[in-house]
């Protein structure tokens, strides 16, 4: 075989396609699109069944817990009648410590179901110590690849805290340096074992998501009477949001609202060096949430499962220094110490429950562990020991890759709204940048539809407008 990175990569769809044991060209089309329904039934499972996977490795039916005092903080800083109540859904309670055990007990169930002798996932982060826990359940193999270190060998508390994690499952930890290696090291590493890709993209992984959607809605309606209004959710690679917000669905919790959260990290590039280090949040930040919308199958399967802007009704942005505060105020106030993926999802809640009144109910839809290198102290030294500057005051002077603003009251915190019309726009500009100017079948028009929960009219009109300007 050749194994230059050339070589390598030229064979990346067979790699891909025989390491997940499912043939994506059963749902291409002639066209632009493919049937995303049927790839997401192709996996054989109902929700019921991937309840029971799920049950069997000890992952689901987390509590849905009611914060009562971070209800009341939000109240002292909002208007008269103004102050949701605030539910969080404690995924942190799963063996691995985070929701994405859901995502690893089915990618694992099938692997095993399949004959694969070990599974294999690219991560940083909760979904490798997901994958390796429920691999050693399963008496298979696990091997993570990791992006760890800047090209001076620093790596930053939380991905080395979570590489721990996984070796303490049993898993075997490959940690690279940022940059195109990762990729290209996880393909041949897949050739070369013939492990299952668990990948976090697959229509298994985002299945498994759907049973946390169904959960919440089943535990508020029996805990208050009623569907949530609204659902918080971290956004990164897009398959959070996308399989909670289909178990919603399924659920029959039509009406309720889904919001998008991520870390603002605009101006920081995920793959530079020089910037690796000068950020503070591994996952759950604009770096992945953007252009995982504009472009879902950048991910390391020929389809993502993860389609964020099929369901998103708002995309919001929390500063770093508002979660880190949200860390501590869950703890203080709560009594719950979780990590900071779901806390920034916590952290946007605290200013949305502000805009709805008070007997509307808001639910963040996760938390995960929390441990030495994820803890707010070594993250805020790990910070200023890269040159950023840690300031009190007002969250909206923080600039990523500069400083981090802890709020000084929490009624300084808020949110920050993305434009998701932007957001579809660029996703078809860069539709018409990878040559797609040929007269659009009507069932071309209908995948776009369907993509970007837009009418075709407007579509049409978007590509239209786009076309001009790209002449």
């Amino acid at each position: 075989m050749d194994r230059t990175y050339a070589g390598v990569m030229s064979r990346r769809n067979t790699i891909m396609k025989s390491s997940v044991g499912m043939d994506y060209t059963l749902y291409e089309s002639d066209g632009i699109g493919f049937d995303y329904e049927a790839m997401m039934a192709g996996i054989g499972y109902s929700l019921d069944d991937i309840a029971a996977i799920q049950a069997a490795g000890g992952v689901g039916n987390t509590p849905l817990i009611e914060l009562k005092n971070i209800t009341e903080l939000a109240r002292r800083s909002a208007a008269r009648g103004r102050g949701a109540r605030i539910f969080i859904k404690d995924e942190a309670a799963n063996p691995s410590g985070s929701f994405k055990a859901r995502r690893a007990a089915v990618s694992v169930y099938q692997a095993k179901k399949l004959g694969f002798k070990g599974v294999m996932a690219a991560t940083s982060g909760n979904y490798g110590a997901a994958v390796a826990s429920q691999a050693a359940m399963a008496g298979l193999k696990c091997i993570i690849v990791q992006e760890c270190y800047d090209s001076e060998g620093r790596g930053q508390p939380e991905i080395l805290e979570k590489a721990r994690k996984c070796e303490a499952y049993g898993a075997e930890v490959l940690q690279l340096s940022v940059g195109p290696e990762l990729f290209y090291v996880y393909l041949l590493l897949l050739e070369e074992t013939g492990y299952f890709n668990a990948s976090l993209y697959t229509a298994f992984g985002i299945a498994g998501v759907e049973t946390l959607g169904m959960e919440l809605i089943l535990q508020c309606r029996k805990m208050v009477g009623k569907d949530p209004d609204t659902v918080v959710v971290t956004n990164a690679g897009g398959g959070n949001l996308t399989g909670t917000a289909r178990g919603i669905l399924k659920a029959g919790g039509q009406g309720v609202e889904i919001i998008g959260a991520s870390v603002d990290l605009a101006g920081l590039h995920m793959a530079s060096d020089r910037d690796f280090n000068k950020k503070s949040f591994t996952t759950g930040h604009t770096g992945f949430g953007v252009p995982f919308c504009t472009n879902p199958d950048r991910s390391d399967v020929p389809r993502s499962a993860a389609r964020p802007l099929r369901y998103m009704d708002r995309y919001v942005t929390v500063k770093q220094g508002e979660v880190f505060y949200t860390t501590e105020a869950l703890a203080r106030l709560e009594g719950l110490e979780r990590g900071p993926a779901g806390n920034t999802s916590l952290a946007a809640a605290l200013a949305l429950a502000r805009e709805m009144k008070q007997d509307e109910i808001l639910v963040v839809q996760e938390t995960e562990y929390t441990g030495a290198g994820k803890h707010i102290l070594p993250q805020l030294s790990f910070a200023r020991a890269n040159g950023i500057k840690i300031e009190i005051g007002d969250p909206g002077h923080e600039v990523p890759g500069m400083n981090i603003v802890l709020p000084s009251d929490p009624g300084k915190m808020g949110v920050r709204e993305l434009d998701l019309m932007k957001i579809k726009t660029s996703y078809l500009r860069r539709f018409i940048k990878e040559g797609n100017r040929a007269p659009l079948t009507e069932a071309d028009m209908d995948y776009l539809s369907a993509e970007l929960r837009l009418s075709r009219e407007r579509v049409g009109e978007i590509l239209e407008k786009l076309g001009e300007t790209e002449k």
